[in-house]
């Protein structure tokens, strides 16, 4: 994971539940691109034509609610989206995402907007929409979810590290 990433934004409200981000129906595969393709089709037919690698979803209030399927995260993930923001999480979501190597911040969102140019500052904790001279803070994520997120997910980390290492 870099420090800086930077995308478009697709938006969406609030109450975007693991359903919304990838039906049911499609859950029954290891082949993870082609949940890729269903991502968001329910609420936003056409999206996983749309999404470019580095794009950012910028959300409302309860984002992932719903189901605990680790597939959601993962649809995301295959699909190329750089990182999460939204004003917050069902936490199995927040987790299942961390542990699959997608960075969630917490943030307001309330100034972006759809196609919007967004820089996230993992560094210093912010979002920056340059087009719009604007700089939104972003909660700091923990030293060790920062650690998760480097190594690309908590698998490859557990394989570089042996076991899960609380900071001191």
């Amino acid at each position: 994971m870099e420090n800086i990433l930077a995308g478009r934004a697709h938006t969406f409200g609030d109450n975007i539940n693991t359903d919304y981000i990838i039906a049911g129906k499609y859950t029954k595969t290891l082949d993870f691109t082609s949940l890729a393709e269903h991502v968001f089709e329910d609420i936003a037919p056409g999206f996983s034509k749309r999404v470019r690698p580095g794009d950012i979803v910028a959300a409302g209030r309860n984002f992932g609610c719903g189901s605990s399927r680790e597939q959601a995260p993962i649809a995301i993930k295959y699909a190329g989206i750089s990182a999460i923001l939204a004003k917050s999480y069902s936490r199995i979501f927040f987790r299942n995402a961390i542990n699959q190597g997608i960075p969630c911040f917490l943030c307001d969102t309330d100034g972006i907007t759809q196609d919007d140019t967004v820089t996230v500052n993992i560094g210093q904790n912010f979002v920056e929409l340059a087009e719009k001279g604007k700089r939104i803070p972003l909660e700091p994520l923990s030293p060790v979810m920062l650690d998760i997120l480097r190594e690309g997910g908590l698998v490859e980390y557990l394989k570089k590290n042996g076991k899960y290492i609380l900071p001191r």
